[in-house]
């Protein structure tokens, strides 16, 4: 299982929202992850927390790209979080290897030709809206057979858009227009999500459906997650905290 470091170069995202939204704090912190064996880093100019509102194209990349040509010089893998197409575009270029979509291609229509043509892995989400209204749409009869339905149709459409199956990643998408029982729901039966023969990136970390009154106070039910997930053959594990989930994944080979 590979630890993907989250960092957030924002000032509004739920869990460490300013803590690293200026370029010296976001560089300081993807080193810091280096030293504590991260696998890939993960950057995002946008929070997509319950409730945010959308900032600029311009905004999220002058956010984002300084980091990543800064931290790519590393050799770390570098994935880019965005729902952009022309984000994505601009990070690849400055050395991001990975795009991550939380909508899986939905917010922007050319988000699956543009990765298709930079030829790099592309984690798809399950998703169903935008941050602003998405927890109303958190409706379900069988939540785990429709994320993986509507998560296939998007696998379809990256496919006849030219992506390589075998640069597909899927997620699905726990907290994003989902309820707890949901996201339980979700983990109880995550075989049936990576049954679909593709790798799976889980990214639960410090969530509310965990518990505690703060993100902070999740982190030893984060911690609690990833070692469930360990015998699950998930692909990666998206993480706020690296060294915790690292030794973890070590201890057991």
């Amino acid at each position: 299982m590979k630890i993907m470091g989250i960092l957030n170069v924002t000032p509004d995202s739920f869990a460490d929202g300013g803590r690293h939204d200026t370029y010296e704090k976001a560089v300081a912190r993807g080193l810091e992850m280096i030293s504590e064996g991260v696998d890939i880093i993960d950057i995002g100019g946008e929070s997509t927390r319950p409730g945010a509102e959308r900032v600029s194209a311009k905004e999220e990349q002058a956010r984002v790209i300084p980091v990543i040509e800064k931290l790519s010089q590393t050799g770390i893998p570098i994935s880019i979080d965005t729902m952009r197409a022309e984000t994505a575009d601009k990070a690849v270029a400055a050395g991001a290897s990975i795009v991550n979509d939380v909508s899986g291609g939905l917010a922007d229509e050319e988000m699956h030709e543009r990765v298709a043509e930079l030829g790099c892995p592309y984690i798809l989400m399950h998703w169903r809206g935008h941050s602003f209204d998405m927890n109303s749409r958190a409706v379900y009869k069988d939540v785990v057979q429709e994320v993986i339905a509507e998560i296939e149709l998007q696998i379809d459409k990256a496919l006849s858009s030219g992506i390589a199956r075998n640069n597909l990643i899927i997620d699905p998408g726990l907290g994003f227009a989902k309820e707890a029982e949901h996201n339980w729901e979700i983990l109880r039966r995550i075989e049936e999500v990576t049954d679909l023969g593709y790798p799976v990136l889980i990214g639960g970390s410090r969530k509310r459906f965990l518990g505690g009154q703060s993100p902070d106070e999740r982190e030893a039910a984060t911690i609690d997650l990833t070692s469930s997930l360990l015998a699950k053959k998930i692909w990666a594990v998206r993480v706020h905290s690296v060294a915790p989930h690292k030794k973890l994944v070590i201890a057991n080979g």
